[in-house]
């Protein structure tokens, strides 16, 4: 039920800190599964994913593994209000190889935070997900304006998931939850950078490394969430020199020594 992984696994820091120093990149997606059961794949947010780069994915995972995948800027960042149902269509095409061999998780429809919570936003992100509603999806918001009960219900009505995040404390930016919409919990882990949030720099936003003080609050979270899903996801976005991976891996034992302990 519970998943924990990072969003992204091809990234050069991580050789010698995660990845071992002999092993070629394209052996890198074989390493990462025989430590995680999960990846959130985000090249799909750079450029559109094809059937045939999500086949070879499918095929060189393991039973048991499974995908989140980020969803194409052209559906959340750089939307066309006149072609993104072309963009839908494609994205759609190519991420049902997931689906149909049953390892997709979750679609992920990361706004950014200049997408404010204006009547227009709000009626293209029902359009949208009532486009991709046969796919699982989950809506994270990077501007706090979207977190009230009225989005929530909204997405629980269409059975949609909400993200979770933790971020920095920053005014202007969703505060960590617990909040569950759908049959997915979600969380995501982008580190606490406060002084390089906002600059143009984002591996220097995204350069973090959690403590277990940090860490530990979000135990009684996740144990919340729990109780009201058939699947979690949590994954870490702090990917600077291999962060994300002993984050993860720290959480995960977190995890299985505290709510092992409670049961």
């Amino acid at each position: 039920m519970l998943k924990i992984g990072t969003s992204g696994y091809d990234y050069l820091d991580w050789k010698e800190v995660f990845y071992p120093a002999e092993i070629d990149r394209d052996a890198f997606f074989e390493y990462y599964t025989s430590h995680f059961s999960t990846v959130e794949l985000n090249f799909s947010y750079y450029r559109m994913p094809t059937s045939k780069q999500l086949k070879s994915l499918v095929q060189r995972s393991g039973p048991g593994f499974d995908f989140s995948i980020k969803a194409h800027n052209s559906l959340t960042h750089n939307v066309n209000r006149h072609e993104w149902k072309i963009s839908v269509k494609n994205y759609m095409e190519s991420v049902s190889v997931l689906a149909g061999a049953d390892k997709l998780s979750a679609v992920l429809l990361q706004f950014p935070y200049s997408f404010h919570y204006t009547p227009e936003n709000r009626r293209y992100l029902d359009e949208l997900t009532r486009e991709m509603n046969s796919m699982p999806l989950v809506v994270e918001f990077r501007n706090a304006e979207w977190i009230n009960k009225r989005v929530f219900d909204a997405l629980r009505n269409r059975n949609t998931g909400f993200c979770c995040v933790d971020t920095p404390r920053l005014k202007g930016l969703p505060q960590p939850l617990d909040i569950v919409t759908s049959k997915t919990g979600y969380v995501r882990f982008h580190g606490r950078n406060e002084k390089c949030w906002w600059g143009s720099d984002a591996a220097a936003r995204f350069d973090y490394k959690y403590s277990e003080d940090e860490l530990r609050p979000w135990i009684d979270r996740i144990a919340e969430m729990l109780k009201s899903v058939e699947q979690m996801r949590i994954f870490f976005n702090n990917h600077r020199r291999g962060q994300a991976v002993a984050d993860a891996m720290a959480l995960r034992k977190l995890v299985e020594k505290e709510l092992t302990r409670e049961k």
